[in-house]
C-alpha cells in the first residue's frame, strides 16, 4: 500500500495556452476582416482582458486546456465530476503495479493515526487505527482477487481514500467558473489544492485569459457566501456591500 497525504497531488498542464483564441473568436463576430486575415493577426491582450472584464465569456469557450492529475482521492473525484462542461478520462484502478494489485490511498493529516475500540461480529473487541483499516481492507481485497471474485464487486468495499488518476479537459469559460467555486476557502481542502495548482498553470500559460481568475471574491470584490462565509475569509460580504451601495445611492444629491 502506498499512502499519499492530501496536498501532495500532482497536476500537469498537457495542452492549452500559448496562442489564445478568445480574441479571434470575439473579433470574428464583429470584424470586417476575413477569416484568413484574422488568423494571421497577432493576439490582442487588451481585447482578451476587455472580454473578461465585461463578462462576455462565450468567446472563452474556444480555448481548451488539458490536464493530467494523480495523487488525489475518490472523495475529490466525486466532487470533480460534478462539473458538467468538462471531459474526464479516469484511469482504471484494477491494474497491476510491479506484479501486485495497485492499492494507493490519499489521506488528510492525522486520520490514519486515529484509533478506536471496535467490536467485530463475533464479539471480539480490538483497538483499530486508520492504518489498520486500510491494511485489513487491502488484505481482504487481494484475498478476494486470489479466490476469483470479480473486482467489479470487490471494489465496493474499497475506501473513498483510494487514489484516482485522470485526464481532465475544460474550456476557459468552464475553468473560470470552476475556479470561482473550488478555489474558495469553503471548498474541501483536497479539491481546493487541485484547483489552485490548475489555476497557477493556467496563469502561466495564458495570463491575459486568467488574470482575474480565482475564487468569486477576486472578480466580484466581495464574498457572495454571506452567512456561509469561511471564518478565514476577510473579504466584505455581499449583503454588507449592498448596504454600502444603497447608502451611497441615498446620499446622492
Amino acid at each position: 500500500m502506498n499512502l499519499t497525504k492530501v496536498g501532495e497531488g500532482k497536476v500537469v498542464l498537457i495542452a492549452g495556452g500559448g496562442r489564445v483564441y478568445t480574441d479571434l473568436a470575439a473579433r470574428f463576430t464583429r470584424s470586417e476582416k476575413g477569416l484568413i486575415e484574422l488568423l494571421a493577426s497577432e493576439q490582442d491582450a487588451r481585447l482578451i482582458r476587455a472580454i473578461i472584464d465585461k463578462g462576455h465569456l462565450a468567446a472563452t469557450e474556444f480555448d481548451y486546456f488539458l490536464f493530467g492529475v494523480e495523487g488525489y482521492s475518490r472523495v475529490t473525484e466525486a466532487q470533480l465530476v460534478r462539473k458538467r462542461l468538462a471531459s474526464y478520462l479516469i484511469k482504471s484502478g484494477r491494474i497491476q503495479k510491479k506484479g501486485r494489485r495497485s492499492f494507493d490511498v490519499v489521506l488528510p493529516e492525522g486520520i490514519a493515526e486515529h484509533t478506536c475500540r471496535c467490536k467485530l461480529n463475533n464479539g471480539t473487541e480490538l483497538e483499530i487505527s486508520g492504518y489498520d483499516i486500510l491494511t485489513l481492507t487491502e488484505q481482504w481485497y487481494n484475498s478476494g482477487v486470489e479466490k476469483g471474485l470479480l473486482e467489479e464487486d470487490l471494489r465496493y468495499l474499497k475506501p473513498e481514500a483510494t487514489e484516482f488518476k485522470a485526464l481532465i479537459g475544460m474550456n476557459a469559460h468552464a475553468l473560470l467558473d470552476w475556479f470561482k467555486i473550488r478555489c474558495c476557502q469553503n471548498a474541501q481542502a483536497e479539491i481546493r489544492d487541485m484547483a489552485w495548482k490548475m489555476l497557477r498553470l493556467c496563469k502561466q500559460a495564458a495570463p491575459d485569459l486568467f488574470y482575474q481568475a480565482g475564487p468569486s471574491c477576486v472578480s466580484l470584490g466581495y464574498c457572495p457566501e454571506n452567512d456561509f462565509q469561511n471564518k478565514n475569509c476577510h473579504v466584505i460580504r455581499k449583503d454588507r456591500a449592498l448596504e454600502i451601495l444603497k447608502q451611497y445611492k441615498n446620499e446622492e444629491p
